[in-house]
């Protein structure tokens, strides 16, 4: 039987979400409480996708094959094992062909952004000083918009088949005194949001323009794009899938 679990996680320490051989990751935590939960040597999940290191997640689904129903308190039972900075949120079967990662329709991020000091977001938002003009920066978000090829907003050699990204939505908006960009698109590539908050940064402090933008699309060069803005303020916060692959819906278990 297949399973998805959705999970959250916060992600200042680890090395981003996929297993390495020399740095500790949420994968190689989530999968090792699993393991020792239901009594077996390992147990491989494959998630929704990836994200870096430091980088937060607010919705999270990867899944895994089992043979047996799971426990009924398999969520409470889960949640001791694992460390504060993860929890189990719900685990869900579906069809036996499901996939995690190749059958999402969408993905959803979110990044914090303050300009006064606050403690208590130190670690969790970025803090810029320098005044913004957000009504340009949302011109500009306007700009990526559509399917395109995103390649200046992609990691230095990143090893994929498509730079190309349908993204759907592109927006600041102001909540309780913090700034958040959120993106919406059906799949992102490494490291993709970072650069795309940087760039329109740079549109805000008045050093590029809304046109500039459009230009730095079409240039298919990382050079020419922003820099990467710090991963702390990054949350990945929602993963959409067709209903027809859960079998029982996405009720608590």
């Amino acid at each position: 039987m297949r399973f998805f679990l959705e999970f959250s996680y916060l992600g200042t320490a680890y090395h981003g979400w996929q297993r390495q051989p020399n740095a500790l990751t949420v994968q190689e935590v989530l999968e090792g409480k699993m393991a020792t939960l239901l009594g077996v040597d390992t147990l491989d999940l494959v998630a929704a996708g990836r994200t870096d290191a430091g980088v937060h997640a607010r919705q999270m689904f990867a899944h895994f094959d089992w043979d047996a129903d799971l426990p009924e308190d398999f969520v409470f039972r889960i949640n001791a094992f694992l460390p504060e900075d993860i929890a189990v949120r719900n685990v869900h079967r579906v069809s036996e062909e499901a996939h995690a990662r190749f059958d999402a329709t969408g993905r959803t991020y979110e990044y914090l952004l303050t300009q006064e000091k606050d403690p208590f977001r130190r670690d969790f938002a970025c803090r810029v000083q320098a005044p913004l003009d957000f009504d340009l920066m949302n011109q500009a978000a306007e700009a990526l918009i559509g399917f395109g090829d995103f390649k200046c907003f992609s990691r230095s050699n990143s090893d994929v088949k498509t730079f190309n990204c349908d993204v759907r939505h592109a927006h600041w908006e102001e909540r309780e005194g913090v700034w958040v960009f959120t993106i919406t698109a059906d799949r992102f590539l490494r490291n993709m949001v970072r650069a795309v908050v940087g760039t329109l940064l740079e549109v805000g402090r008045g050093r590029l323009g809304v046109a500039d933008v459009k230009t730095i699309i079409k240039s298919r060069d990382r050079s020419e794009a922003g820099v990467s803005v710090p991963a702390k303020g990054l949350y990945l916060t929602g993963i959409t899938y067709p209903n027809t692959l859960f079998i029982h819906g996405q009720g608590n278990r």
